[in-house]
């Protein structure tokens, strides 16, 4: 390499900035949604984190109140008509269609079994909607993002070949930029993927079992009520 290339070599500019500014209209649109997805990624990451943390303390505490031999009807009064917890609600679904099922002269209108069940699946259902809300998000990031910076990185490239022939100058200060500008189309693709799926796989382990936590609690609870029912 002679010295006049390797010191127009230098002179580059090669900081992530400078490369995002010389790159195409595409590349720089295609590295900005990778940011923006990057970017909303992280946003669920610590919400649902928060929001899991969150789920898990008022589960432990529910269930150290309804395992405590309290009265079940003294809890419900207690908890009241609008509950805050994911536990709460499936308890008060539970307990408020127990209560719709008595006749006013004490009697259990038939099937009340069954639709004790299904008030409980239907707020289960309910909250799981909430835990898993935006993990298709991270999946579909994880999924799409490197093929998107590949396409960007692409496109670049092509550019620079374009340049090269425009220019018909194959040395390094000529050819250097463009590559570096496309590969970054790549990286910031590998950057807003690999977290995104590391953290869906995690997050969606930890929502399943905060789920079936819930299914549990209502089985037994179920449980309990049927004993009274048979009672």
């Amino acid at each position: 390499m002679d010295q006049t290339t390797l010191a127009a070599a230098q002179e580059i500019d090669f900081s992530l900035l400078a490369l995002f500014l010389r790159a195409t209209f595409l590349a720089k649109l295609v590295m900005t949604g990778l940011m923006f997805m990057s970017f909303w990624s992280w946003a669920i990451i610590i919400q649902k984190h928060i929001l899991f943390r969150a789920a898990r303390k008022e589960a432990s505490i529910f269930d150290r109140a309804f395992w405590s031999g309290e009265p079940l009807d003294e809890l419900f009064e207690k908890i009241g008509s609008q509950p805050e917890g994911a536990s709460e609600k499936i308890f008060s679904s539970g307990m408020l269609e127990w209560r719709r099922s008595h006749r006013q002269d004490g009697g259990l209108i038939a099937g009340a079994q069954a639709r004790i069940d299904r008030a409980m699946d239907v707020a289960i259902n309910r909250e799981s909607e909430s835990l898993t809300k935006g993990l298709s998000f991270l999946a579909t990031t994880g999924s799409t993002a490197p093929f998107i910076g590949l396409f960007g990185t692409i496109w670049g490239i092509k550019h620079s070949f374009e340049q090269i022939a425009i220019s018909q100058n194959t040395n390094l200060a000529v050819v250097a930029p463009g590559i570096a500008e496309a590969l970054l189309a790549t990286g910031i693709g590998l950057v807003a993927a690999i977290p995104a799926v590391v953290f869906y796989n995690k997050l969606n382990a930890d929502s399943e079992r905060i789920l079936g936590g819930y299914e549990a609690f209502a089985d037994e609870f179920a449980t309990i009520l049927s004993r009274q029912l048979d009672a």
